[in-house]
């Protein structure tokens, strides 16, 4: 799995932009005080739920993964020419 270029920063996004997509689903609300970890966790596991993202496989859903996943699914989110996106 190789590390995207901006992977810290579109997981970031990913956390904000999973926190509104979590929020309107009702599904929940991510709070300033949840840990990165837990905000993490709880979008993944949301976005493998309505099969938005291909769950990891079993043994390999660590944090590490989760991010990088995120990183993904945010990363084809995003429009052509934004500056998160690989060229």
């Amino acid at each position: 799995m190789a590390k995207l270029k901006h992977e810290a920063a579109l997981v970031k996004e990913a956390i904000r932009i999973g926190g509104v997509y979590m929020e309107k689903r009702g599904a929940g609300k991510i709070e300033a005080t949840d840990s990165a970890s837990d905000k993490i966790t709880a979008i993944y596991r949301l976005l493998v739920l309505d099969k938005l993202i291909q769950p990891l496989a079993k043994g390999e859903d660590n944090e590490p993964n989760m991010k990088h996943k995120l990183a993904l699914w945010i990363e084809r989110q995003l429009p052509d020419g934004h500056p998160l996106k690989e060229g």
